[in-house]
Parts: structure tokens; sequence; C-alpha cells
């Protein structure tokens, strides 16, 4: 293609959101000849939000096919590995021990006869195990303080599947690194005016310089600074079913002799969650929780007193989240990814998994000349059914709660009425598995049945069942599951000692 023709993206906003496209989209279209020049403009005025700094198990694919090497990824932003989050205190306690469960990646094991999660019930196992320890192996690896790797597992490959703890803001830095070798172009700089002409972005300017583009991509945040021009009033809030708007967010060193769990830890507080993700050279803490029942002052107090030591806390920072998406993401020549497209509070640690779904799904839309409106909302289609289930996936976690002891947890069981999918659903689990037929045509990316059987077994919402079997035929896989676990424990590297390796 003649340098004549070469169109111009320009990507307001650096951070994961803007460098993860960038360096997606320059992959996809400019491998062989330059089809667009790429520019972000990044400024140095504005921090990144790197609130929970875990990752679900799909990004592992970005990674790879970006072809970034994974040993200097997780050497170069102190990361760890992932299995999965263990969930603790989201009922009350059971027997005299808090309650918890652990939701991993991975995938259930297959049955003979039966599903190997009817098999669990009609065994009666409730009453020997939690339903995570019956069908997966990675509950069994946690036990042991084991991560995905064998001594010898290939880049990006594991036993089970596994996502990654990652200091957002090294990722981000490193992301700017490879983009810029790769030949996406870094302007550092504040954009301090939007100019707008019929319905599409003309241009952007900083103090020193104006920048004309094809395609402009907003990554500036909640701010939406370039969306928010083209339209107002293009807000979807989802207060009303997930309330948590605010967080206190605490870095702290890694307490002494904990080594840095394989991951990450969400523990119900009164009037919200805390997570507990482990680095390698420190561990990120934080209170998400709704501001009409607690004050910023309350909050940081509570996630204080539940951290206990308060000697080793490194950095303190309140957060406001705007929880919701637009209802277009994309309006004339201007798309929005990443917080400024939208935001799922961080329970299950989807927000880079957003931007690469916003990322790739653009790539597919883009056309060589104008896009025309049916793309577009195509797009916006996409991109707003995406948010929305995964909207419902985390009201999951907060309905099934039994806790009455404040005002939040009282509310709690009430938001599935804002997803009335969902309430329909749960109606019919009362007398059946949860199975893929049942979520077959919705928007999941990520998580499908499966998912949803490990939340809804770990919260106890258990079917009555009306099968009959024999034992012997539904027993079998457990057994073969058994021995799969301490197959997998003896083949696997010590959590430890992987990272120790990555970082010698």
């Amino acid at each position: 293609m003649s340098a004549e023709n070469v169109k111009k993206i320009t990507i307001v906003g650096g951070g994961s959101a803007g460098w993860m496209t960038a360096i997606y989209l320059n992959k996809l279209f400019n491998h062989s000849e330059k089809n667009y020049q790429i520019t972000v403009i990044e400024s140095p005025d504005i921090g990144v939000i790197g609130v929970g700094e875990a990752t679900v198990h799909s990004i592992r694919f970005f990674f790879q096919a970006m072809g970034l090497d994974e040993r200097e990824l997780l050497a170069e932003t102190n990361a760890t590995l992932k299995l999965g989050i263990m969930f603790r205190n989201w009922m009350k306690p059971r027997n005299g021990k808090t309650h918890e469960y652990f939701h991993p990646f991975e995938h259930q094991r297959l049955g003979q006869l039966l599903d190997i999660s009817s098999a669990w019930f009609l065994n009666n196992r409730d009453q020997i195990e939690r339903y995570d320890e019956g069908v997966c192996l990675s509950a069994g690896l946690i036990k042991e303080g084991r991560g995905p790797k064998a001594e010898h597992s290939r880049p990006y490959q594991g036993v089970v599947p596994y996502g990654y703890h990652i200091d957002a803001v090294l990722m981000g830095r490193f992301l700017r690194k490879k983009a810029i070798e790769a030949g996406v172009i870094y302007v550092e700089g504040t954009v301090k005016e939007v100019v707008t002409e019929q319905g599409n972005i003309k241009s952007v300017k900083t103090d020193s310089e104006s920048f004309s583009a094809d395609i402009f991509i907003d990554c500036t945040g909640f701010r939406g600074l370039l969306i928010d021009k083209l339209k107002q009033d293009n807000w979807d809030s989802f207060s009303e079913a997930l309330p948590c708007n605010k967080a206190i967010a605490i870095q702290r060193e890694l307490p002494e002799g904990h080594t840095p769990n394989p991951y990450t830890v969400a523990t119900a507080q009164t009037s919200g969650w805390t997570w507990q993700i482990d680095l390698v050279n420190r561990q990120g803490t934080g209170y998400v929780y709704d501001s009409d029942r607690i004050s910023p002052d309350q909050a940081e107090s509570e996630l204080r007193g539940f951290l206990g030591d308060k000697s080793n806390i490194l950095k303190s920072t309140h957060l406001n989240m705007k929880v919701g998406c637009r209802r277009e993401f994309w309006i004339g020549n201007c798309i929005a990814i990443g917080l400024s497209g939208g935001f799922i509070e961080p329970l299950e640690s989807t927000g880079l998994h957003l931007i690469h779904l916003g990322a790739g799904l653009l790539a597919t839309h883009l056309p060589t000349e104008n896009p025309s409106q049916a793309l577009r909302d195509s797009y916006n289609r996409l991109m707003s059914g995406f948010y929305q289930d995964l909207k419902q996936f985390i009201v999951l976690h907060y309905c099934l709660s039994d806790r009455d002891d404040s005002a939040f947890w009282r509310a709690a069981p009430g938001t599935v009425k804002h997803c009335p999918k969902l309430q329909e659903h749960l109606a019919v689990w009362r007398h059946k598995i949860c199975e893929f037929h049942d979520l077959a045509g919705s928007y999941a990316t990520t998580f499908t049945d499966e998912n949803y059987r490990y939340i809804l077994y770990g919260m106890q919402h258990y079917p009555a069942l009306n099968l009959s079997v024999q034992a012997e035929q539904s027993q079998q896989v457990f057994g073969q599951l058994e021995a799969m676990t301490q197959k997998a424990v003896a083949g696997t590297l010590p959590h430890a000692d992987y990272l120790r390796q990555l970082n010698q």
C-alpha cells in the first residue's frame, strides 16, 4: 500500500487499554504491509488505574498471539500465576467455620453415564468436600502450593488453565515498549481539546500539536474524553444490580513468611468485599464497597483492620468506580475501549478481558473504506451483550448470599431482580443441573455453564435431582480425578519455586 493510502488511527490514552489496543491492531493490520499509521497519545500527568491487577485465563491467548515472551512478561511486571479465586465469607459460617469456595479456570471432567456435577450430588459428596474439590485438579494444586507449570511446560501452557497477577503500571510500560518496537508511534502529551465535525472527531489537540485521524480510539478511562464529545446520555448504569461503586486500594509488603499464592482471595466484608493479590514483590489489596452504606473513611478503617499489621503499607488510594457501559461504544469515527467504554466491578478480574474483546471485535469490524452504520450497530450490539452477560454473572455471586448481618447483605438477594433471565434460571436450577443448553445463545465470552456451576454450588444453590444410577458407575469418575490430581501435584512445580526461577 502506498504511503498516501495509509490510514491513521489515533489512540488517546495509554495504560492497559491504549497499549493493548495499539499492539493488537498493529499486529493484525501491519504485519506484512503498513495499512494504518497507529499513534498513541499518552499523558504523563494522568495516572493508570490498576485496581485489581488480576486477569482471567484467556488473556494468555492475547499475549501469545502478540508474540510476547511469557517469561519476559512475567519478570518485567512482577507477575505471579493465578489458578482462580478463593471466595471467603460470602455466606454465613458453616459448622463454626468461615464459608469458602474456589472458582478455578479449569474445565470440569466428563463423567461416563452422568456429568460429574450430577454424580457429585448423587453420591452425597457435599458431605465430605467442597464442590470445587470434587470436580477439578486446581483445588488440589493450590492445597499443595503448586502452580500450573511443570518443569518443562512450554510458554503459555500448563497442566491446568491459568491467568496472572500482574502490576498494571509495569504492564502498561512493557506493552508500550513492545508496541514502539513494532512501529507504533508514541506521543507524550495531554489532550486539551477535542474538535468535532458532523458527528465525528476531526482532531485532538495537545499543548503543542494537533492530531487528525481516520479513526480515533478513546482509552481515556472513566473520563470518556472523546466519546462524550459525540453523544451525551450514553451510559447504561448497572448501579442497581451492582451497587459497589468505590474502592480503597492498599499496596503492602508481603506479610512475613508469606509466599505468593497462585490464586486471588476475595473476602466479603460488611458492605462489599476485599481482594488480596500477591505479586512477587508485594501484595495488592483493596476494599470494593457501596458508598451508600459506608463512607471512604469507614471503608479504609475496615480494610486496615482486616489487614492487621499497618507497618508494611506502601501506598493507599481511594477510587471512584463508574459501573456500567456505553449504550453506544462506537459513534462516528470514535470507539471507546477499556474504562471509557464500560466497567464491571473487579470481582472476576474482567478488565483486561474486556479490552481484549473490544480491540478484537474492532479489528473484525474495521473495513478498508468508511465504516457503515451497520458495522457500528453490530459492534455496539455485541459489546453491550458482553457487558450485560458479565453483569449477570457478577450478580450471581451476591444474590445467593444468606448473610443478614448488615444492610448491604440483606439487600444483596434483591439484586437478582435486575437480571430477569438469571432469576428464571435460578428457579430452574433448583430442580436440575446448570448445563450448557441453559445458557446457549447468550453473549458469554469466558464464563460458561461450568463457571456458573462453581458459583452456584460454592454458594450452595443445590438442585434436587430425580436421578438414580448404580453407585459404582458414578463413583468411577472421582477415583480417576483423584489419581489425576495426585499426578498433577507430583508433576508440577511449587509456585514459589517457579517464581524464583523466573527472577533469578
